[in-house]
């Protein structure tokens, strides 16, 4: 136990086998958060939302008062879009450019952990193992390669913690703590304020009260916040009262009380989510866990209680929930998860016993089966050969993982890191790493369809379920969904609708033609010699 405990004083150590350490771990970080990143279409809802938010930015020249579709867009801080319509600046609109800021962003959470184990662990390992753990998250890496604020949010929540960290020694460090906070404010909005709560709890459980008396702290805070409270009255001046009704009370404290648009579920939903979706990792982490509760007075545990328990004890009382709103909570298990396989790796080594338990084993080895069966099966139904591959991998690592665990081999972690990341790498490579994109149809041949029949700027009105952002953002229209009860009669109201062959059976052929049809949406439009549209090409 000596390994993990310590107080908050990190041992001397050269400072380019550092830097190298964090280099490696920002390049392994890159490569799994930027491969493959323009591979697949913008996600529905906030990928197509912010493509269009930040190209109109880019045409109209206006960052200050962001638009959507033309109307104000009073929903969120500016800062990623801001990043986002850089690169479209930079590099033209595309999937790539959409997600590459925000991805490189997300991926430095890696080395940033790293950093705060650093300061927390008496050894370099279990540093080194949170942050492989984290590297190698399955629902970080997929929300992180997004064009998502989530995990620009954890990056800066991260820089925040090392720098009050480091702060305690160097008291400069503290300026960066305040401005990290207002980096988070203007990525997430309030969010931030809780994240910068469990920051402050850990430091006052700690007895760092000395921080809060830091002339930098403060003045890092009003460097940080300066930008934020401007922006902020900005906005205020040019929209009144209804920009605060609306960024304020309906998208952010409504959403504690309020199912903001339906998305409501069980208390214990991000507890599911964690559990279907952090393998390998779950396996270690109620050992982590109880490993955190033991050594509570260390640095490290009260870091991993107060930000597991504080974060998701909040999140899981809010009305509104999403499955990106647990992220935050990921560092603070990988630090736990880091702590139980380096205390794992210890044992070993200094008694030569057999170490590890045998539910390990027997989990690991269950995981090499589902591996190998998912991965055959779906390579076979969708015929995509890599996914193959991807099964054949996971079946070798964990499998031989269960085999070295069952013979206390301290050599399982590294087999079973390099291993997860060599099947992360084959999975972003293919096209399923986005699988909520097989939720609804194809929407770029069908936003083709619209670009090559209607005129710019035209509003398309559409049979389907509901509006899809992501169709807004490659058509370059607004498709508005309505009723199919509200889509007749056609008029010069409603010039072009998409509908399904359903509701086009209901409609009075006499009275449009078919411009096409696109993923067995067709698109519609009042004939010619009605004289109330004209169909050409525009």
């Amino acid at each position: 136990m000596q390994l993990l405990n310590r107080t908050m004083v990190s041992p001397p150590r050269s400072r380019n086998a550092e830097g190298s350490t964090l280099a490696v771990l920002g390049l392994a970080a890159l490569i799994l958060y930027c491969l493959n990143l323009g591979g697949l279409p913008l996600r529905d809802w906030d990928e197509g939302t912010y493509g269009i938010v930040a190209r109109e930015m880019v045409q109209s020249g206006n960052w200050l008062h962001p638009t959507l579709a033309g109307q104000p867009f009073e929903f969120k801080p500016p800062l990623a879009l801001w990043l986002i319509a850089s690169s479209y600046t930079l590099i033209g609109v595309s999937e790539w450019s959409s997600r590459l800021p925000l991805a490189m962003i997300s991926a430095m959470a890696v080395p940033l952990l790293y950093a705060v184990g650093r300061q927390l662990f008496t050894q370099r390992s279990p540093a080194l193992l949170s942050a492989l753990v984290y590297l190698t998250c399955l629902p970080v890496l997929r929300h992180g390669r997004l064009a998502m604020m989530d995990g620009c949010t954890i990056s800066f929540f991260l820089l925040m913690l090392l720098c009050l960290l480091k702060a305690r020694r160097s008291p400069l460090w503290a300026i960066g703590a305040g401005i990290s906070l207002g980096l988070i404010l203007m990525t997430k909005g309030i969010l931030g304020l809780l994240l910068g709560a469990i920051a402050v709890v850990f430091m006052v459980l700690q007895g760092e009260l000395k921080i809060f008396f830091n002339p930098y702290l403060w003045l890092g805070a009003v460097l940080g916040l300066a930008p934020v409270v401007a922006w902020y009255l900005a906005q205020g001046l040019q929209y009144g009262g209804e920009f605060w009704r609306i960024h304020f009370l309906n998208q952010s404290f409504d959403r504690v009380w309020s199912a903001v648009d339906g998305n409501t579920a069980p208390p214990w939903m991000y507890l599911k989510e964690i559990i279907e979706y952090y393998w390998p990792w779950a396996i270690f982490l109620p050992g982590g866990l109880w490993l955190s509760w033991q050594q509570r007075q260390t640095a490290w545990g009260t870091l991993i209680l107060v930000g597991t328990v504080g974060f998701l004890g909040i999140i899981s009382v809010m009305t509104t929930k999403l499955p990106w709103y647990v992220l935050p909570v990921y560092p603070f298990l990988a630090l736990a998860v880091g702590a139980q396989l380096a205390l794992a790796q210890d044992t070993f080594t200094r008694t030569r016993k057999r170490a590890y338990p045998i539910a390990w084993s027997g989990l690991l080895l269950l995981l090499a089966l589902v591996g190998l069966v998912g991965g055959t099966a779906i390579a076979w139904l969708e015929t995509r050969p890599l996914l193959f591959g991807l099964g054949i991998v996971l079946f070798l690592t964990m499998g031989t993982s269960a085999y070295l665990t069952y013979k206390s081999d301290r050599q399982f972690v590294w087999v079973l890191l390099g291993g997860t990341y060599l099947s992360l790498a084959i999975f972003v490579s293919s096209n399923v790493w986005l699988w909520e994109l097989n939720e609804a149809f194809a929407v770029k041949p069908v936003a083709q369809l619209i670009k090559a029949h209607t005129p710019a700027n035209t509003t398309v009105y559409t049979s389907f379920a509901y509006s899809r952002p992501s169709l807004d953002f490659y058509s370059q229209r607004p498709v508005v969904a309505v009723k199919p009860t509200e889509l007749q009669p056609l008029s010069p109201a409603k010039p072009y609708l998409l509908v399904d062959p359903a509701t086009l059976k209901q409609l009075d052929s006499s009275k449009y033609q078919t411009l096409g049809t696109a993923e067995n949406l067709t698109l519609i439009a009042v004939k010619p010699k009605s004289g109330l549209v004209s169909t050409g090409q525009p």
